[in-house]
């Protein structure tokens, strides 16, 4: 999937993904992880999430990456904030408190940047990949963030034959082999949300089943 699918679906304001209200299993399930006050939480494809408020409001230092220079202007317009804006070899950064948002590619960071990282929030990033990117972005993400990082991640299951993503299914199986060499993976709850998609029953989708994963990374001589 190029990165000119998503600039356009900014452009033309297809962000049927983009929620009014933080994530209420980000709410529920986010003080599960313990995390010190200011810890640093990275939030891969951030769009112009309210999560991103919400996480800042918990005291944390939010880094988020995002391709779509529209969807950073409109985060940081629609919150009456004005940035303080840089240049590196990760993209444009745009700063407002706690918050920085990277305008460039998450395949572009490194354990350099994400050194100082706490926790990864993932809640529609994975699930907007094909198959055959989800193992490079854990790979070269998940990958690169420091030991002992925890994270929440939330999925989607349904049948594959019913709907071509985004967002893809994902079976639980697959998040335990890609993420299960250098993670603990901890399902927290699974929930039908087929009711609350009309999308996915007007594509004709039988099932929808939404899942939330607590992530711990392990030890690096696993």
């Amino acid at each position: 999937m190029e990165p000119d699918f998503w600039l356009q679906r900014w452009r033309e304001g297809h962000t049927g993904f983009h929620q009014q209200q933080p994530t209420p299993w980000l709410v529920e399930y986010w003080p599960t992880l313990s995390l010190a006050p200011g810890s640093q939480v990275l939030v891969p494809l951030a769009g112009k999430s309210l999560d991103l408020i919400w996480l800042a409001a918990q005291g944390h230092r939010v880094l988020g990456v995002e391709l779509s220079p529209l969807a950073v202007e409109q985060f940081f317009s629609e919150h009456a904030l004005t940035p303080q804006i840089s240049e590196s070899r990760y993209g444009r950064h745009h700063r407002a408190g706690n918050i920085e948002l990277i305008c460039g590619d998450v395949f572009g960071v490194d354990a350099e940047l994400l050194a100082g990282c706490a926790a990864v929030y993932d809640r529609a990033a994975l699930i907007a990949l094909p198959p055959q990117l989800r193992r490079r972005y854990v790979d070269e993400v998940y990958g690169r963030l420091p030991a002992d990082c925890r994270g929440l991640l939330i999925t989607l299951e349904y049948p594959a034959q019913e709907k071509s993503g985004p967002p893809f299914t994902m079976p639980e199986a697959e998040v335990r082999e890609q993420h299960g060499r250098a993670w603990e993976v901890l399902a927290l709850e699974r929930r039908d949300v087929l009711a609350e998609q009309p999308g996915f029953i007007a594509d004709g989708v039988t099932s929808l089943v939404s899942v939330v994963y607590r992530l711990t990374r392990k030890p690096r001589d696993h």
